[in-house]
């Protein structure tokens, strides 16, 4: 089995402590750790960001847009769980369950916003009434 490697930048605050507990039992992913003294190291952080196949964003909105601006490598998705980029059109935003286009883009997409636990309440609510 070809394991997908899994970074989390800003896994030391609470969403990226959550994300590592979840899938750290996983056997289909190889989760990237940079070491305590290197995880606010930019070169350290880009080498992570494009040597993996997935990196999930778990910082505050500048750090986040950041660390976006870092990745060149075409191939890694990026999770972003911040706010930085959930209205960037080039992000798809990841709500699923919202409509069939958003299930294809977010499959597709290399970026991803995750939607808010208080703005995903609100949207789950009120697209359907809006679409209608």
């Amino acid at each position: 089995m070809n394991k997908k490697t899994v970074f989390i930048d800003g896994s030391a605050g609470t969403t990226g402590l959550r994300i590592r507990e979840r899938i750290g039992a996983r056997e289909d992913l190889e989760l990237m750790v940079l070491p305590e003294e290197k995880r606010k190291d930019d070169a350290a952080r880009r080498e992570a960001l494009n040597s993996c196949d997935i990196a999930f964003l778990c910082l505050p909105d500048d750090a986040a847009r950041q660390a976006v601006s870092m990745v060149e490598n075409p191939h890694t998705v990026v999770l972003d769980t911040s706010t930085a980029h959930r209205t960037d059109p080039a992000f798809a935003y990841g709500f699923p369950e919202l409509s069939a286009a958003h299930r294809e883009k977010i499959a597709a997409a290399k970026r991803i916003a995750v939607p808010g636990c208080h703005a995903g309440g609100f949207i789950a609510l009120v697209y359907p009434l809006v679409a209608a």
